[in-house]
């Protein structure tokens, strides 16, 4: 007798182990069990939160005063205050580097360096940045780039389309890396050339073919043959690497979360600090009278007094020079200018939105086939015809009584007649045969003994819109959003539409491109 209730209750706990092993999380809006072949395999896959990045720094979003902190004493108009409001968001926390830009040109060049070289071309710096008419910078054009002493340094004369490009590499280059570690991708570089090399986009749509370490992750559905590759809903994927809006820039810059005390901001910065000095001016920190960032001071002061410098710094610095912010975020005030995705426009700021407020949005979707799938990635280089065409004219242009050479002017030639009828071939919707077109164009470059061969190189590797191993794209047609009401078409007017009021030249006609 004494044993039997004992025994009842290890049973009941036999019993509850076995119904808790059963036991399948259902939906709270139908009621059927997740992640059963019983019910269609519908998954919802474990997640807790998503990991961080290399290099990021969390940024938490807010509301702020974005624009001018002072008055505006030169009338421009362009920075007038605005009240918005930015989510939270990662930034980078130092600079991009010079090591950083190398790994990414070596990758390039180990993929594409000897079926596309133009596309390696296109990535490299402007090195010549540097050059100023009445100074001796030598040194920093041959050695900035490549010397491991500057290793460290931020990377600079990168375009805004380089930057963009870096980015989209760099969310590959993450979210392959991820897959590898966790055991789903086979490490194998040399297997990568041309096209076949993974993208987020492509693995995600079936359309990268690589050794996989395992068969995958379980699949439900019923037909499946029990494995399949990772899904944007499992979360494993890091999104998009970007370039900051100019809000979401301003708002970290400023890392005004020190200065709030609850719901309040008490007081608002000119820099990412306190005051209203390049020096530090709290008495109370032995950092009191030090710069706090790389700056010029004044006229010839690039660096302070020896045996006394201040800022450390005549040209660029170390990417973790001085005090981070109260993000943490390092040299968001001095050191080089930094990009933001936003198209600049002096009076956008009068009707931005006031939430993830943004100009310059291009919007697009994927190509789809008959069946609507995607369509078969890219296997060539696409080159914006028109605007290859736009160099060529305005090089004629500019160089018309220099003197250009027979050979030049055969090259000229060559190619004028080969851009033509590429423009011509796509005019009648025939996209990839006009690219077969301007592929013989950039084989007529290679091939040229001409001296200006390195500038139509140059010129041609600038207007590369997109290379083997991407997905395909196109622009949103007016047609297909007759109905929404809120938006048809975007509003992204800048240089390539000829306004020059939105261009890097702004108040400079003569020389807007």
């Amino acid at each position: 007798m004494t044993w039997k209730q004992p025994t009842s209750i290890l049973s009941l706990f036999v019993m509850m182990a076995a119904l808790t092993g059963c036991f399948k999380e259902r939906s709270g809006s139908t009621g059927w069990a997740y992640n059963s072949s019983d019910n269609g395999g519908f998954e919802k896959p474990s997640f807790f939160e998503q990991q961080t990045g290399p290099g990021l720094i969390l940024v938490e979003g807010g509301t702020y005063t974005m624009g001018q902190v002072e008055d505006d004493l030169m009338g421009s108009w362009d920075n007038a205050p605005r009240r918005v409001t930015v989510s939270s968001f990662y930034l980078d926390e130092t600079e991009v580097t010079n090591m950083f830009w190398l790994e990414y040109l070596t990758w390039l060049e180990r993929v594409y360096g000897n079926s596309f070289p133009e596309i390696v071309e296109r990535a490299l710096p402007d090195t010549l940045a540097w050059r100023e008419k009445l100074a001796y910078n030598e040194p920093m054009v041959k050695y900035y780039l490549r010397h491991p002493s500057y290793r460290d340094y931020p990377v600079v004369g990168v375009s805004w389309n380089q930057a963009n490009d870096f980015c989209k590499w760099r969310t590959d280059r993450v979210n392959e890396n991820i897959l590898i570690r966790e055991g789903l991708l086979v490490h194998n570089p040399e297997a990568q050339m041309d096209e076949e090399h993974f993208t987020t986009s492509t693995y995600l749509n079936r359309q990268y073919i690589g050794e996989r370490e395992v068969e995958g992750v379980k699949d439900f559905r019923p037909n499946s043959s029990g494995y399949r590759d990772i899904k944007l809903e499992d979360g494993l994927l890091l999104p998009d690497y970007r370039l900051p809006t100019e809000a979401e820039w301003e708002y970290a810059a400023l890392g005004l979360i020190g200065n709030s005390y609850g719901e309040l901001i008490d007081e608002r910065r000119t820099y990412p600090w306190d005051g209203h000095y390049i020096r530090n001016d709290d008495l109370r920190n032995k950092e009191y009278g030090k710069v706090n960032a790389n700056f010029v001071k004044g006229r010839g002061d690039y660096m302070g007094v020896a045996g006394a410098l201040d800022d450390g710094g005549d040209i660029t610095v170390n990417v973790r020079s001085y005090a981070p912010n109260d993000y943490g975020l390092y040299n968001m005030a001095g050191n080089v200018n930094e990009w933001v995705m936003d198209v600049y426009r002096p009076l956008s700021n009068l009707d931005n939105a006031a939430f993830r407020s943004f100009r310059g949005n291009d919007f697009q979707t994927m190509v789809m086939n008959a069946e609507g799938n995607p369509e078969d990635k890219y296997d060539y280089v696409v080159y914006d015809i028109d605007r290859t065409a736009e160099f060529i004219k305005k090089y004629k242009s500019d160089n018309r009584g220099v003197g250009l050479s027979p050979e030049d002017e055969e090259l000229l030639d060559g190619l004028d007649l080969k851009i033509e009828t590429a423009q011509e071939v796509s005019f009648k919707r025939q996209e990839e045969q006009s690219q077969v077109i301007m592929a013989e164009a950039m084989e007529l470059i290679i091939d040229s003994e001409a001296l200006i061969a390195s500038d139509m190189r140059k010129g041609f590797s600038k207007n590369i819109i997109a290379i083997p191993g991407d997905m395909r794209y196109r622009d949103v047609t007016l047609e297909e959003n007759i109905g929404r009401t809120n938006y048809r078409i975007a509003d992204n007017i800048d240089y390539r539409d000829g306004d020059i009021n939105s261009s890097v030249d702004f108040g400079n006609p003569d020389d807007a491109s």
